[in-house]
């Protein structure tokens, strides 16, 4: 365990609960809020109604955000799951975080994550769905990093696999009725698998498991991480002609004059929803209302599994996809519901990341906080107080040689590293004039430019694992 500061993350004096007229903390018998962290897999920013989807049907996210926060420039820690979750968990942007790309990389013992801060304020735990930070037996297995309860998949390549033969549950391999085939993939160590039998869908067992630890916890706080993995693609759909939109069927979509694979695809995201719906009956079923709701994704939309991500917008008005530094890849959903304390039908241009969840469940329960986290608490923002601001967010990849990112404020400069071209190319856009990136400033703004390059360079620490450009000797990583 990283042995915390003794300073504790404080809450402003000014942040008062709503007609109550008192801190957060201040009665020793104040109940704890629990929290329910639902991660969705490659869910883009326009894929859901409530952020201007016109055809995929999501009711039961539109209402968590007419009930709740909705925020429209909050930001995925990576382009993609393994860094987006390591950055999730430990409050680390990847300049600084320890797991940096895809592969079989694991957390640290001395890694102090989300789980950890609920638990040593004796909350249960439980990760239920996709971990993606470390596989059984290592320092990285998730119930060494804070969780009672553990169901779901280790790796993202397993996780794959919508109808999985087998899954994690508490240390052990379980059984699942489906039959698979498996093979190699030529990008990970991690066989790649397909079902040939559909007994038991993923997605359905997780919500189960999720709905049986909420009944089993409710008299106690809990704090349930929830990490589906809809509505990511099947990648090693390689049986016969399907696509690897993999859903038990195309409701209530199977009529429509669209494309298998769009049909599906469409499924999926709807399915999702109704499930946050049962979450949430579930919570009203046992008169949880202090409860703490959050929904965002991992990073943006998908062009995998033969779907084409612009037949629904799913990146809306942005530019760029899952593994891309521009918009489209980065900022994704974020709602927050808490009945009581989050004014109803809110909307919060707050710039945000989700590596800010770590301070904000410190502030939240009133753990230690870390002094190296880069994340800035989003409670006032929840509370309708005064926030304090990011003075940047930064990403950076070993991908295709190596790439950066660093937004300020409306500000955003994108580094794009090439052969024959060791620094790259930069791009230089206003967001507000210009939200699609179209119109590169770099050359015309050298002043801004030179700016953003001196917080793009002090933010990269290099990693002998994750080297990107100069550093990075292999320049094929998928």
């Amino acid at each position: 365990m990283r042995i915390l500061p003794s300073l504790k993350c404080l809450l402003l004096p000014a942040l008062l609960l709503p007609g109550l007229g008192l801190p957060l903390r201040a009665a020793e018998n104040a109940a704890p809020p629990n929290v329910v962290f639902i991660l969705a897999d490659d869910l883009g920013y326009g894929e859901l109604g409530c952020y201007g989807q016109q055809t995929i049907q999501t009711p039961s996210l539109d209402r968590l955000a007419e009930e709740g926060l909705r925020f429209t420039r909050h930001y995925a820690g990576a382009a993609v799951c393994g860094p987006s979750r390591c950055s999730l968990l430990t409050g680390l942007h990847t300049g600084h975080s320890r797991i940096r790309g895809n592969g079989t990389h694991a957390l640290k013992d001395g890694d102090l994550t989300i789980a950890e801060v609920f638990k040593s304020k004796g909350y249960a735990t439980a990760m239920i769905g996709k971990w993606d930070s470390g596989t059984a037996g290592t320092s990285g297995d998730p119930s060494r990093q804070g969780f009672d309860e553990v169901f779901g998949y280790l790796h993202q390549v397993a996780a794959h696999n919508h109808f999985p033969d087998r899954l994690w549950k508490n240390g052990e391999q379980v059984p699942v009725p489906n039959e698979v085939v498996y093979r190699e993939v030529n990008y990970s160590d991690i066989p790649g698998s397909v079902a040939t039998k559909r007994a038991a869908y993923a997605q359905d067992l997780f919500t189960e498991a999720a709905l049986e630890f909420i009944g089993d916890n409710a008299k106690r706080p809990f704090f349930l991480y929830l990490s589906y993995i809809i509505p990511h693609a099947n990648n090693e759909h390689w049986i016969g002609d399907s696509h690897g939109m993999e859903v038990p069927d195309n409701k209530p979509y199977e009529d429509r004059p669209w494309p298998d694979v769009e049909k599906a695809t469409a499924a999926m995201i709807t399915r999702l929803d109704r499930d946050v719906g049962k979450i949430r009956a579930k919570l009203d079923e046992l008169g949880l209302d202090n409860t703490i709701v959050i929904f965002t994704s991992d990073n943006g939309p998908h062009e995998e599994g033969m779907r084409n991500p612009e037949f629904f917008d799913s990146n809306g008005d942005l530019r760029g996809l899952k593994r891309d530094f521009y918009e489209g890849g980065l900022r994704v959903p974020l709602v927050v519901q808490w009945t009581g304390r989050i004014a109803p039908g809110t909307i919060s241009e707050h710039l945000s990341a989700n590596y800010d969840f770590l301070a904000t469940f410190c502030d939240l329960t009133g753990a230690p906080a870390p002094d190296d986290t880069d994340g800035i608490s989003l409670l006032p923002t929840l509370l309708g107080r005064e926030q304090r601001k990011h003075p940047f967010l930064y990403w950076e990849s070993r991908e295709t040689i190596g790439r950066q990112a660093v937004l300020a404020g409306d500000w955003k400069l994108v580094r794009l590293r090439m052969n024959g071209l060791p620094d790259g190319v930069f791009e230089l856009y206003n967001l507000v004039a210009d939200p699609g990136e179209l119109g590169n400033l770099y050359f015309d703004m050298p002043e801004k430019a030179a700016e953003l390059r001196k917080l793009m360079e002090a933010a990269h620490v290099p990693s002998p694992e994750f080297p990107i450009g100069r550093e990075n000797k292999n320049h094929h990583y998928r």
